[in-house]
C-alpha cells in the first residue's frame, strides 16, 4: 500500500505534486500548532503597510482543518491538476504555472477590490483564504477544455463535464458552504478561458503570452503526439463515464 502510493506520488507532475506537497504540509503544520494560519491568511492592511507580502502566497496553501472537507479539496487539487498538467499543459509547464499564477492574481484582486466595494466589503472580508477558489478554478478550466466527457456525481446522476463547476457549486450550497469561494474560482477560471482560449479566435491575438522569465524556470518538454490538436473537444463515446 505504501509503495503504490510512493509511486503514486512521483508520477506525478512537478507543478501537481509541489502544490499538492506544500497544501497538505502547511494544513498538517497548523493542525499540529506548529504554524499559526493568523501569520498565513490575506490581510490587505498587513500586506501593503507591513509588507509582509508572504500572505500573498500562503494564503492559497491553506485549506482550514483537516477534515471530510479537506480531503474533498485534496481530491480535487490532486485530480484536476493533474489533469490538466498531463493533458491540456503537457510538455507546456512554464504556461501551466502562468495559468496557476493568473488565477492566483485574479482572485487576490477581486478579494482586494471587493473589499472596498459599499454592501458587498463585509462578505468579502470573510475570505481571507483562496485556496479553495484556486482549485475550483483550475476544476472549471478543465470543464471548459474537456465538456464533452460524461461523468457521474456520487452514482446519483450523469452528466457531461461542462456542468461540474455547477454541480459542485450546488453540492457546497447543499451542505451549507459558502458559494462566494465556487463563484470566485469559476469568475477567474472564466476569464482564463476566455483571454486563453475564445478571445485568440476572435481576434487572432493571444493577451496571455507566458512571459520569458517564466518559460526560462520550466523549459518545455519534447512531446510526440499524433492526435489533432482538437481532439480534446470531441464528444467522447457513450459509455465513457467517469466517476466522482
Amino acid at each position: 500500500m505504501a509503495q503504490a502510493v510512493e509511486e503514486w506520488y512521483k508520477q506525478m507532475p512537478i507543478i501537481t505534486r509541489s502544490y499538492l506537497t506544500a497544501a497538505i504540509v502547511t494544513t498538517i503544520g497548523c493542525s499540529l500548532e506548529i504554524i499559526s494560519p493568523y501569520n498565513l491568511y490575506l490581510n490587505p492592511r498587513l500586506v501593503f503597510k507591513q509588507y509582509q507580502l508572504w500572505r500573498l502566497v500562503t494564503n492559497f496553501l491553506y485549506f482550514r482543518k483537516m477534515d471530510l472537507d479537506f480531503l474533498f479539496h485534496m481530491f480535487f487539487l490532486a485530480r484536476y491538476c493533474k489533469l490538466l498538467e498531463e493533458n491540456s499543459f503537457r510538455g507546456k509547464t512554464a504556461d501551466f504555472f502562468y495559468m496557476l499564477l493568473f488565477g492566483a492574481t485574479v482572485l487576490t484582486g477581486i478579494v482586494l477590490i471587493g473589499g472596498m466595494v459599499p454592501y458587498v466589503s463585509e462578505s468579502f472580508a470573510k475570505i481571507i483564504f483562496l485556496s479553495n477558489s484556486l482549485t475550483f478554478m483550475m476544476v472549471y478550466v478543465w470543464s471548459k477544455q474537456n465538456p464533452f466527457i460524461h461523468m457521474s456525481f456520487l452514482g446519483l446522476f450523469t452528466f457531461t463535464a461542462a456542468y461540474l463547476p455547477w454541480v459542485l457549486l450546488g453540492f457546497s450550497v447543499l451542505v451549507g458552504a459558502s458559494a462566494w469561494v465556487d463563484l470566485l474560482g469559476m469568475v477567474a477560471g472564466h476569464a482564463y478561458y476566455f483571454l486563453e482560449d475564445v478571445y485568440p479566435r476572435m481576434t487572432r491575438r493571444r493577451p496571455l503570452r507566458t512571459p520569458s522569465f517564466i518559460r526560462a524556470l520550466f523549459p518545455d518538454e519534447a512531446v510526440v503526439d499524433a492526435r489533432p490538436a482538437a481532439v480534446r473537444f470531441a464528444a467522447p463515446p457513450p459509455e465513457e463515464v467517469h466517476q466522482d
